[in-house]
C-alpha cells in the first residue's frame, strides 16, 4: 500500500486554511464500470500481495509476500509473477515501472538498512542515499529519471531525483521534509513538502524551482502524479476537514469529489487525464475509483464478499488500471476496462 495513504488519518483534523484558486467540485456521479474484467494477479506464495504500478505494455509491478513471509517486489506478465529479489535482506517494495521496462523501489540491504533500487534486465542496483542509512524510489520517467525520498546526513528526509548514478537533494518549502513521488516523461516532479509551521503541502519541482500547489481549504495535502501534460493529481484536506482527491492544472485545483464517504486520494494520471485512485462509500468501505470525463466509475471490490475493499494505484495508456482489493489480505488486482 502507498505510504500516503496510510498518513491520512493524522492529519484530517488539522486547522484549514485557503491559498490557491479553487474550482467548484467537480460535477461527478458514481456509478458502476458498464464492463470491466478483474484479474487476481496471485501472490509469490504468501496470503498478500498488492499491485502499483503499470507501463504502457501491460507489465505491473508491486510486492507479494512469499511463502516463508518476507515481502518481495514482483513484476508481474501475462500471468507470470516474478520475484525481482533483493539488496541483500529480507524485504522489498516494488512502486513503479517505465516503458522500457525499468523498475523502481526500496528494498533491505545485508545491512538492515533500505535503500532505493533500480531493477533492469534482472539486475537490482542500489542507488544509495543523500548521506542518511534510507531511501525509498518513489516514481521513474521513460528517461530512467528516478525520484524518491532519502534521509540526509543530518538525519532529515529529503526528496531527490536521481539520474546517472547521482541523486540530488530537491530540498523543502522551508521545513525539514519533503518527498517525490512522481515524475513525467519532461522531469516535472511532484511531491510534498513540510512547512515550518507542520503543515504538508503539494508541490511541483520544475526548472530549478519548487512551486506550492495549494489546497482545497485545509491545512495538508500531496501531489501523487503528473502525466505528460502536467496535470497533477493528489488529495487534499477540506475547510470541513474531509480528505478529497484533487486534480491540479495552470494554477487551479478541482475537487474531484467522492462516493458518498468523507474520504478520497487520487494516485495515478495517464496521458488521456483519466485518474485513479480510492473513495469511501457513505458506509464507509474503501472502493477503487476511475475518475473520467466528469464521471466517478466504482471500481469495486471484486475479489471477495463481505467487508469489502479495493484500492487503485496506476492506470496505463490504455487505461488499465492497477491496485489491491479483497475483503481481509489483500490481493494485486489488475482491472480492465473496454
Amino acid at each position: 500500500m502507498k505510504r500516503l495513504l496510510l498518513m491520512l488519518p493524522a492529519f484530517l483534523a488539522a486547522a484549514c486554511g485557503r491559498d490557491t484558486p479553487l474550482a467548484p467540485a467537480a460535477p461527478l456521479f458514481a456509478k458502476a464500470a458498464p464492463s470491466v474484467t478483474t484479474t487476481d494477479l496471485g501472490t509469490l506464495g504468501g496470503q498478500v500481495s498488492g499491485a502499483v504500478g503499470i507501463n504502457p505494455a501491460g507489465q505491473v509491478v508491486g510486492y507479494s509476500q512469499t511463502s516463508n513471509g518476507e515481502y518481495h517486489a514482483f513484476r508481474w506478465q501475462n500471468g507470470t509473477m516474478t520475484d525481482l529479489g533483493t539488496l541483500g535482506g529480507t524485504d522489498s517494495y516494488a512502486t513503479g515501472i517505465n516503458p522500457a521496462g525499468q523498475v523502481v523501489g526500496y528494498s533491505q540491504t545485508s545491512n538492515g538498512e533500505y535503500h532505493a533500487f533500480r531493477w533492469q534486465n534482472g539486475t537490482m542496483t542500489d542507488l544509495g542515499t543523500l548521506g542518511g542509512t534510507y531511501s525509498e524510489a518513489l516514481g521513474i520517467n521513460p528517461a530512467g529519471q528516478v525520484v524518491g525520498k532519502s534521509q540526509a546526513s543530518n538525519g532529515e528526509y529529503h526528496a531527490f531525483r536521481w539520474q546517472s548514478g547521482t541523486m540530488t537533494d530537491l530540498g523543502t518549502l522551508d521545513g525539514t521534509y519533503s518527498e517525490a513521488l512522481g515524475i513525467n516523461p519532461a522531469g516535472q516532479v511532484v511531491g510534498g513538502s513540510r512547512i515550518s509551521s507542520g503543515q504538508f503541502h503539494a508541490v511541483l519541482w520544475q526548472n530549478g524551482t519548487m512551486i506550492d500547489l495549494g489546497t482545497l481549504g485545509g491545512t495538508f495535502r500531496a501531489a501523487t502524479g503528473i502525466n505528460p501534460a502536467g496535470q497533477v493529481v493528489g488529495g487534499s484536506t477540506t475547510t470541513s476537514r474531509q480528505y478529497h482527491a484533487f486534480r491540479w492544472q495552470n494554477g487551479t485545483m478541482t475537487d474531484l469529489g467522492t462516493l458518498g464517504g468523507t474520504e478520497s486520494l487520487a494516485q495515478g494520471i495517464n496521458p488521456s487525464g483519466q485518474v485513479v485512485g480510492y473513495s469511501t462509500t457513505s458506509s464507509g468501505q474503501y472502493h477503487a475509483v476511475l475518475w473520467q470525463n466528469g464521471t466517478m466509475i466504482d471500481l469495486g471490490s471484486p475479489l471477495g464478499t463481505g467487508y469489502n475493499f479495493s484500492l487503485a494505484y496506476g492506470i496505463n495508456p490504455a487505461g488499465q488500471v492497477v491496485g489491491e482489493s479483497g475483503t481481509g489480505p489483500s490481493r494485486a488486482t489488475l482491472w480492465t476496462l473496454k
